[in-house]
C-alpha cells in the first residue's frame, strides 16, 4: 500500500492546480470536467472561506483532495480521491480528517450510476460510501441542471 500524508494547503501553486485539474477531470461525470486551468481556477477562487487538505503520496503527487467552503452559512465539501487509490481507506481518512476540525458538512452529491467519466468508465455514486460516514440525505433539497443531478447530504456532530 502506498504511503499517504494529508497535508493542509491554504493556497494552491500552479503545479497544484493542474493535478487537481487532471483529478478533477479524470475521477468526476464528463459533465463536470473543465475545458482548462483557468475555468478550474477561477471556480476555486469563487469559493468563500476556502480550507483545502491534500493526499499526498510519497513523491508528493497528489492523490486526493478534500475542500471545504461556506455556501450560504454552511460548510460544504468535495472529496476527490484517484482511482489507484480508491478503497483504500484514503476517502475515510481525509473525511474524518475533516470532521474532527468541523461541526456539521453539507455537499451535493450524485444519486445515481448514470454519469460516464471522461475515459468512458461510468461514475459510481458515492452516496452509500457517505451513509456510512453518518451522512443524511435531505430529499427535499436537490440540484437540478443539464450538468448535474445530486441530492443534498448533511453531517452534525
Amino acid at each position: 500500500m502506498k504511503k499517504i500524508v494529508i497535508q493542509p494547503a491554504q493556497q494552491l501553486s500552479i503545479k497544484r492546480k493542474e493535478e487537481i485539474f487532471r483529478l478533477w477531470n479524470s475521477e468526476y461525470p464528463q459533465k463536470l470536467s473543465y475545458t482548462g486551468l483557468n475555468e478550474l481556477t477561477q471556480y476555486l477562487n469563487a469559493l468563500k472561506d476556502h480550507n483545502y487538505f491534500l493526499l499526498l503520496d510519497e513523491k508528493k503527487d497528489i492523490n486526493g483532495l478534500y475542500f471545504d467552503f461556506l455556501r450560504e452559512g454552511e460548510k460544504w465539501f468535495a472529496i476527490l480521491i484517484n482511482r489507484s487509490v480508491q478503497n483504500l481507506g484514503f476517502g475515510t481518512l481525509l473525511l474524518d480528517h475533516a470532521k474532527e476540525l468541523r461541526q456539521e458538512l453539507s455537499a451535493w452529491v450524485i444519486d445515481h450510476n448514470e454519469d460516464l467519466k471522461n475515459d468512458g468508465t461510468p461514475y459510481i455514486s458515492p452516496l452509500p460510501f457517505y451513509l456510512k460516514k453518518g451522512f443524511t440525505i435531505l430529499p427535499e433539497v436537490r440540484f437540478e441542471t443539464e450538468q448535474l443531478s445530486a441530492v443534498k447530504i448533511k453531517w452534525k456532530k
